[in-house]
């Protein structure tokens, strides 16, 4: 897992809308990119809907929200229609960007083990590094966790 203090992997994905997002759009400002498993999931949709609905929160804060999966550029384009998600949703299909900072691992799920994303958290100073990371997210509280961490 990438560590506090070590600059987050640089990357080019494409969001929900087919447009590239690099690194170096996120300098200048705080950054949360949470990776979460799948589009359309119950706990997946709570999560991305909190962010929606806090994002102003997060503006007012100068801090940036991009959720990342492994899901298609479709599937994330029509979960943000459905939802109405007003930040980017980027496509890591090929789990590159998962794997780098060690949130693609082996889970388990009703008994079966697979690979997949974890739900990971991490928080970027204006610089692009790791200030803050969540590994054991809990959608519900989440967002006031964020809050603070960016508060300082």
């Amino acid at each position: 897992m990438i560590q506090i203090g070590e600059k987050f992997p640089k990357f080019e994905l494409k969001n929900q809308n087919g447009e590239i997002v690099n690194s170096e759009d996120l300098k200048g400002s705080k950054t949360i990119i949470y990776f979460y498993p799948r589009d359309n999931t119950p706990t997946c949709t709570t999560e991305a809907c909190d962010f929606r609905d806090n994002l102003e929160s997060f503006n007012d804060l100068n801090t940036k929200v991009y959720g990342i999966s492994g899901d298609s550029e479709k599937k994330h384009s029509n979960f943000s229609e459905k939802h109405s998600l007003n930040f980017d949703l980027l496509v890591d299909e090929d789990y590159k960007l998962s794997e780098q900072v060690g949130v693609y691992q082996l889970k388990k799920s009703f008994g079966k083990e697979s690979m997949g994303i974890v739900r990971t958290t991490f928080v970027l100073d204006e610089e692009g590094k790791v200030i803050h990371t969540i590994e054991k997210v809990k959608v519900k509280t989440q967002i006031e966790e964020l809050k603070n961490i960016i508060k300082g």
